[in-house]
């Protein structure tokens, strides 16, 4: 089956997509740092930085090479961010261009499905009027929409991220279309949660201030069945470069116990950092908390020091690799804006299994 990403960043969405069999067509971003990353990552596909909202169906596949016809799935993460309270077609504003052009690319290609992931506040928003539009849109062009929350952990990812999922399967193109949301497979009577240490441990031998190059070697042995699999087609550790503290920082941070936050401070350096998860420490008994795209206020379960980009990585679950490319800080950025490939891939195949099942008209 063939996929293609709309707001593909530095590729996790499509990652998962291929991790579960599909063959990845297309990747489009604006942003040139994370389509070179994807670029590098799948060599095989086509890709476009631009502005979709300036790019026609017609457009995507001509640079895939592709028909309509012979793409299943569509995925992609639009930002939303022009939401008002002055009525009901939010989504209509102008500043909700992307989100229009997921739905209008949708429209256009009439993929077998659609994936669209979005933050987990969208559901909530306005008294759930957002997630009841953004159902009735997809609806209006012809597809029966499911809608879930999904916490990557509950997936094997060793972090506690949850996002939105829309999924829609096409009404023209599947008999009794019907889809189901994977089912968890890591909690309460499951397999247990991956943890920090899990992911991380056979990592851990630069501490604190040790520089290593981007590209190295591995030190330690696997010790976990996470790391075996996230070691499994890389015999390099990529972009596992420390970022170096000042000795005064590092001090401050050592105060701070596995699993600790600003709290375990002295109430002096509280206000040293002016937000609520400055100071915050992995547990590494615990899947860590969601990363974000700076990662300059969390720190290593036992280092003092912020994750490297690979340690990123791992906590999102793409495999070793997978090399991003850029500057650091351009690196964490593509890492922390991605969707855990683990997540996508457990979406993946529940989508493979609402489109084999059925048979087309």
């Amino acid at each position: 089956m063939n996929v293609i990403d709309l707001f593909c960043g530095c590729g996790g969405f499509s990652k998962g997509f291929e991790q579960a069999g599909f063959d990845v067509r297309l990747g489009i971003d604006i942003w040139q740092d994370a389509v070179t990353t994807y670029k590098a990552n799948f060599p095989h596909a086509a890709t476009i930085v631009g502005d979709i909202s300036t790019l026609t169906g017609e457009d995507l596949l001509a640079a895939a090479g592709m028909s309509a016809n012979e793409v299943d799935v569509i995925i992609g993460g639009p930002p939303c961010q022009g939401f008002s309270l002055s009525g009901k077609r939010m989504l209509d504003d102008p500043r909700n261009i992307l989100y229009k052009s997921f739905v209008r690319m949708v429209e256009t290609i009439q993929p077998k499905a659609f994936v669209m992931e979005n933050v987990p506040g969208l559901v909530r928003l306005f008294n759930g009027q957002v997630k009841e539009q953004v159902i009735e849109d997809f609806t209006n062009i012809g597809y029966k929409v499911e809608m879930r929350q999904l916490t990557a952990s509950d997936f094997g990812v060793p972090q506690a991220r949850t996002r939105v999922f829309f999924v829609g399967i096409n009404k023209n193109k599947i008999k009794n279309p019907t889809y189901s949301f994977p089912a968890e497979t890591h909690g309460a009577n499951k397999k247990p949660y991956v943890t920090c240490k899990d992911a991380l441990s056979d990592l851990d031998f630069i501490g604190d201030t040790r520089l290593l190059a981007d590209e190295a070697e591995y030190e330690l042995p696997a010790m976990s069945e996470y790391q075996k699999f996230m070691r499994k087609n890389s015999d390099k550790l990529l972009n596992h470069v420390t970022t170096i503290h000042t000795e005064k920082t590092r001090s401050i941070i050592a105060m701070v116990p596995d699993g600790g936050n600003y709290k375990d401070l002295p109430q002096e350096l509280w206000s040293t950092r002016k937000v609520n998860i400055a100071w915050t420490r992995m547990d590494s008994k615990k899947p860590c908390f969601t990363i974000d795209t700076g990662h300059n206020h969390h720190f290593h379960y036992t280092a003092n020091r912020v994750p490297t980009v690979r340690e990123s990585a791992r906590i999102q679950s793409f495999p070793d690799d997978f090399r991003f490319i850029g500057i650091k800080t351009s690196q964490l950025k593509q890492v922390g804006n991605a969707v855990p490939p683990l997540l996508a891939q457990a979406v993946a195949e529940s989508i493979i299994t609402a489109l084999e099942v059925q048979k087309d008209v």
